[in-house]
């Protein structure tokens, strides 16, 4: 399931591993999932798409991060999480001025939920674990903004 605030897509030219990897050299990813094992996945699988990972266990230390000066790109959101969830999270976010792109990954969850996770400030959110086609999509709209000088 896709929900987003623009969720077109478009087909793309095949392009190599290798340049793919170097033109997200630029790109950074914070992952925050409470979940050691999802986190570690995550990690594993943004770093093989190029990207610069961190990850953060919950919601409360995302937004320290941001507090401290630290920026990112694009933060993968858990909607569940202990000490501060994912809809708290991207409130806190938003509220303090953060314009990265911010996309939910949930499990299975009713649509009301999903909804009021998107109302909270998401661009878009997807089911958990990533797939290759999403980060792909992701990694298209992230190089879109950067190309066109947006600041995300």
């Amino acid at each position: 399931m896709v929900l987003g605030n623009d969720a077109s897509s478009s087909s793309s030219s095949m392009i190599s591993d290798e340049e793919m990897v170097n033109n997200n050299k630029s790109l950074s990813v914070l992952v925050v999932d409470d979940d050691p094992l999802l986190r570690m996945f995550h990690d594993t699988y943004l770093r093989h798409f190029g990207l610069e990972s961190q990850v953060v266990e919950n919601g409360k230390k995302a937004v320290d991060l941001f507090r401290l000066g630290a920026s990112f790109n694009l933060i993968l959101m858990d909607k569940d999480m202990p000490v501060m969830n994912g809809v708290e999270a991207t409130k806190a976010l938003r509220a303090i001025g953060v314009t990265s792109m911010i996309v939910g990954l949930t499990s299975r969850v009713p649509p009301c939920e999903i909804q009021a996770f998107m109302a909270a400030g998401l661009d878009y959110c997807f089911e958990k674990p990533l797939a290759s086609d999403v980060v792909d999509f992701l990694l298209k709209e992230l190089n879109k903004n950067n190309n066109n000088g947006n600041n995300v």
